[in-house]
């Protein structure tokens, strides 16, 4: 032993620790006893290195476990243990041995500590009981020697204030004494014993938690870790969200894709600023929207500030946002809907820090930021949750969603995954298509833009976006929809019809696209632009279709 004969106290201080003194007793070590209140395997991680040659190893601890421990053995409550006989507290142990470990700190050192102590307790070396007739305080260590020391010194006891525990052994100021006398040894190995016959046997429930219970499991699948990493990637998605808003409208059908998709959603919006909502056309999207606002107004949030094309937001079209915002019990106070050519009309009459969430519909139309009306929704959008609606926000190139995510996304500082710098992501992807034509070089644009659009799915928007097909969402949600009687229209695939000009007629063709192209006007789309007294919101409508 590597320390001072007459050196009782072990305090954990400068260098004189409770893990060095055991770690330097166990090496000479026959027999080792350890009766403790707190039992904590970060513990026993730091002598196991030198408890293999030790011949016996008892553990006798109290029901006052940590969480770490607690979670392993699978107990709960330690008055469920408090006035039962040993077999009823073993019934009610394996009961509780469900208790999964959750939140395991998968460390390298605890794992190899872990499996050590089932290999001891599979040898016989190492038994574990449970004392469950009272509370149990004690913090004693005994060490009985091999021959290998002196013939008058039997072992030594160690007792004090460490339990066992990390902390205990090294890191706490305490104030511990080792007893050397044979009377002392024999004292402490007399209580010891009375205490063990009294105390319930745990070490094969031990083993089957871990082996059966945690990740410490070397019977787990394949397939069944990937049905872990899909729950725990899907977690927050998977947790009933039921009755999240506070009231429906009358006769509303509960979709339950509608309302997955705004779980999400909301998950999306809080972690990453904003969302797309980006499900197909007719799925109901507005009806989402309005259901997202209402779960963040009813997380303290205050108002909503929407921007949509001018029929979207009229009160006489039943789809409207107005009528929607209206028919969830929105109060009048609580959002504000505007049309999406009217942006500084947002900002010179609206004080803009009053809204906190800012609700975008066809979002598409702001792909390019080199637009007149894109600085002044960046600046409507500075600092809010940004909703943005729209089931087409990629057009032809990555930067039509860069412009969209920079509403709510630092373009050098995101918060998105591996994905800090979203300028110089979407700058290198651009780059792969600069030197490409669509026409003349067809078919490397297009594996180019297809590589490009897997990126930003894998990289970007399984982040950021919530979108699914209306097959997707039969195949999902097929049992729901029948039960609601929703059906969706079948539309027939589409068939090629091919046909071909000849040298004359493809002449005269092209010659008339160039002389008209400059001169469309698309005035039979837009002839309130005629009206002289038309006002600037109905003049942001029609100048919005003919841009559509």
């Amino acid at each position: 032993m590597n320390y001072s004969a007459n050196q009782k106290f072990i305090t954990n201080h400068q260098g004189d620790t409770l893990e060095t003194r055991l770690n330097n007793i166990l090496t000479d070590t026959q027999y080792f006893d350890i009766l403790v209140g707190f039992f904590r395997l970060s513990g026993f991680k730091k002598i196991f290195h030198n408890l293999e040659n030790v011949e016996k190893i008892r553990i006798l601890v109290g029901i006052n476990l940590d969480k770490q421990t607690y979670d392993y053995l699978g107990f709960t409550k330690q008055t469920e243990f408090d006035y039962f006989n040993d077999e009823v507290v073993k019934d009610q142990y394996k009961q509780q041995i469900q208790n999964q470990v959750l939140n395991d700190p998968n460390e390298h050192d605890l794992e190899l500590s872990v499996l050590k102590f089932i290999e001891f307790i599979k040898n016989k070396k190492l038994e574990i009981r449970v004392y469950c007739r009272g509370d149990l305080h004690a913090k004693v260590y005994i060490s009985r020697y091999n021959n290998r020391i002196s013939n008058h010194i039997k072992g030594s006891v160690i007792t004090g204030s460490s339990n066992f525990s990390e902390n205990g052994l090294n890191a706490q100021r305490e104030f511990n004494v080792e007893l050397r006398d044979d009377a002392d040894l024999n004292f402490a190995l007399n209580q010891f014993e009375t205490l063990w016959q009294d105390a319930s046997e745990v070490s094969n429930d031990f083993i089957e938690t871990i082996t059966t219970k945690t990740w410490l499991n070397d019977q787990i699948t394949p397939y069944e870790i990937y049905l872990k990493f899909l729950y725990e990637y899907f977690k927050e998605d998977f947790q009933n969200h039921d009755n999240e808003i506070s009231q429906y409208p009358e006769n509303f059908k509960q979709l339950q894709y509608q309302q997955d998709a705004v779980n999400s959603a909301f998950r999306i919006v809080n972690q990453y600023g904003g969302v797309f909502l980006s499900d197909v056309v007719g799925l109901g999207k507005t009806y989402m929207g309005t259901m997202l606002c209402k779960r963040l107004i009813e997380k303290n949030h205050k108002r909503v500030l929407v921007i949509a094309p001018p029929h979207l937001i009229h009160k006489n079209n039943r789809g409207s946002w107005n009528n929607s915002f209206e028919d969830f019990h929105f109060k009048k106070n609580q959002f504000e809907c505007y049309s999406i050519g009217l942006l500084e009309d947002i900002i010179k009459k609206e004080k803009t820090e009053n809204y906190d969430i800012v609700l975008i519909d066809e979002s598409h139309r702001f792909r390019s930021e080199f637009t007149e009306n894109y600085p002044k929704l960046t600046e409507i959008c500075r600092g809010k949750k940004v909703i943005l609606v729209s089931a087409t926000p990629y057009n032809n190139r990555s930067s039509d969603l860069f412009s969209q995510i920079k509403l709510f996304q630092s373009e050098t500082n995101s918060t998105i995954p591996d994905c800090k710098n979203l300028k110089k992501f979407f700058i290198e992807l651009d780059k792969r298509l600069k030197n490409l034509d669509r026409q003349n070089d067809a078919e490397e644009f297009i594996k180019i833009s297809k590589e490009n659009a897997k990126k930003i799915r894998q990289k970007i928007l399984k982040y950021l976006m919530v979108r699914r097909t209306r097959t997707q969402i039969l195949k999902r949600y097929g049992d729901d929809l029948a039960k609601q009687k929703i059906t969706f229209p079948k539309v027939a695939k589409p068939q090629a019809i091919y046909y071909e000009f000849n040298d004359y007629e493809d002449e005269i063709f092209s010659k008339t696209l160039n002389a008209i192209k400059n001169e469309l006007t698309y005035i039979r789309y837009i002839p309130k632009t005629k009206h002289k007294t038309l006002s600037n919101e109905d003049k942001a409508g029609q100048n919005n279709m003919k841009g559509f």
